[in-house]
């Protein structure tokens, strides 16, 4: 089922003063902030304080942040994507076949990430991007443990 849609910010390798602004400019509350440093590895040290996702809630509605991969280009403008959180694969993966149709590009096959079972990221026929993301209860707990 799908359980929201929320806007997702990306930012070009400041996220974490990206967080620390609107924590102050907007209110909001920080809720969680992973770094690449805490998914990869092999981490490059010029990369370990990249922002990989970050949670925010405002008025009781969240919204995310991550920085850019440096390894695909950022384009002012083109920073703001929509989330779909999905409470299952299943759902997650309807919803990404039926957004690839005619896509524009496949930014990230539907696939198991850390965080996920089931993630996507696409831009659409229309230029829209849209990240797809399963949340299951307790999925990514013995990666999360790993990383302490």
């Amino acid at each position: 089922m799908l359980k929201a849609m929320e806007v997702y910010l990306v930012t070009n390798g400041n996220g974490l003063e990206a967080i620390e602004f609107y924590q102050n400019a907007l209110g909001a509350t920080v809720e969680q902030v992973n770094l690449f440093k805490d998914f990869l590895p092999d981490c490059p040290v010029e990369l370990e304080n990249y922002v990989m996702n970050a949670q925010f809630r405002l008025n009781g509605q969240r919204f995310m942040l991550s920085d850019n991969n440096p390894e695909m280009p950022y384009t002012m403008g083109d920073n703001i994507t929509v989330a779909l959180i999905t409470d299952d694969v299943e759902t997650a993966q309807e919803l990404y076949s039926k957004l690839c149709v005619d896509a524009k590009a496949i930014n990230m096959e539907l696939q198991a990430v850390p965080w996920s079972p089931a993630y996507g990221n696409i831009t659409d026929k229309f230029g829209i991007s849209w990240q797809i993301n399963a949340e299951v209860d307790g999925y990514g707990q013995e990666y999360y443990a790993e990383q302490g």
